[in-house]
C-alpha cells in the first residue's frame, strides 16, 4: 500500500502542477472519490482470505455478525469497496495516516490564492 500511495503522490503532484491555475475542483472531487474507492479495493484484495478479512474488519470496529457476513460475501471487491462497511471503516482519516493526501488538499496547497474567495 505504501508503494501505491507513493506513486499516487508522484503522479498527483505532477498532474496538479501541470493544471495549476485552472478551475478543476469539481473534477478533483469526483476523481478523489474514485481513488479512495480504489485504495479500499486494494486493501480488501490484499486481505485475500475470508478469515483475514473478518479479523481485520473486527479490528476496524465492525461487530462480529457484520464482519462475518461481509468477509464471506460473494460480491466482488469493487462492490465491497463502495459498500458502507468499508466506507465507514477505512475512512479518509485512516488513509491519511497511511500517507494518502487528497487531490483537493494538494490543489489548495499549490493554488492558495485561486481557492480563496474574492475580496470585496
Amino acid at each position: 500500500l505504501e508503494e501505491r500511495i507513493a506513486k499516487i503522490k508522484e503522479v498527483q503532484r505532477g498532474w496538479l502542477n501541470y493544471f495549476r491555475g485552472t478551475s478543476i475542483m469539481g473534477k478533483l472531487r469526483s476523481i478523489d472519490g474514485w481513488l479512495r474507492n480504489r485504495l479500499r479495493y486494494c486493501i480488501w484484495h490484499d486481505w485475500k482470505k475470508p478469515e483475514r478479512k473478518r479479523k481485520n474488519l473486527i479490528r476496524l470496529g465492525v461487530d462480529l455478525d457484520h464482519a462475518y457476513a461481509y468477509s464471506r460475501t460473494r460480491k466482488g471487491g469493487w462492490a465491497i469497496a463502495q459498500s458502507p462497511i468499508l466506507g465507514s471503516t477505512i475512512t479518509l482519516k485512516r488513509l491519511r495516516q497511511k500517507g494518502y493526501q487528497s487531490l483537493t488538499d494538494v490543489y489548495i496547497e499549490l493554488n492558495p490564492s485561486f481557492c480563496e474567495p474574492p475580496s470585496t
